[in-house]
């Protein structure tokens, strides 16, 4: 288990030098979510290139649920001048499947980025592979934003 969590972690650091232009690279900067028991709502800051400024915590929740508003999305990108931001969440049951309440969010999000001027470039859910289906969705990906 440990050559396997440094592993992960050696392919995350990897991950977050090279620019997070798509939702691929996004959630590979990201595997640390997948063994989170409860879910955990994440911001990763961007500069102009799309290389990770940083990544910051905004809200931990049940293991279905979390409570992220807006101002806690916006506050750290803000703060640190970032070109633009991406918001990554889990779904501890390894489920990609985007909740009623993950819409409202990132509907929410979208309007505001607008009035902000800070670029939004994706919601991503991390979660776990089955079959042949990718380990995360992409709000971006799917046309949602």
């Amino acid at each position: 288990m440990a050559a396997l969590a440094i592993s992960n972690v050696a392919e995350t650091e990897h991950a977050l030098s090279a620019p997070l232009g798509n939702a691929e690279a996004v959630y590979k900067a990201n595997l640390d979510m997948k063994g989170f028991s409860q879910e955990v709502v994440r911001v990763v800051l961007l500069d102009s290139q799309l290389r990770c400024i940083t990544k910051v915590e905004i809200a931990k929740g049940t293991v279905n649920a979390s409570l992220a508003y807006p101002r806690d999305i916006f506050r750290p990108a803000i703060t640190h001048a970032s070109f633009g931001f991406v918001l990554v969440h889990n779904h501890p049951s390894g489920s990609v499947s985007p909740s009623e309440a993950d819409l409202r969010l990132t509907k929410r999000i979208v309007s505001g980025s607008r009035i902000l001027q800070i670029k939004f470039l994706d919601h991503v859910i991390v979660g776990e592979p089955i079959d042949d289906r990718q380990g995360y969705f992409s709000f971006q990906e799917a046309g949602l934003l």
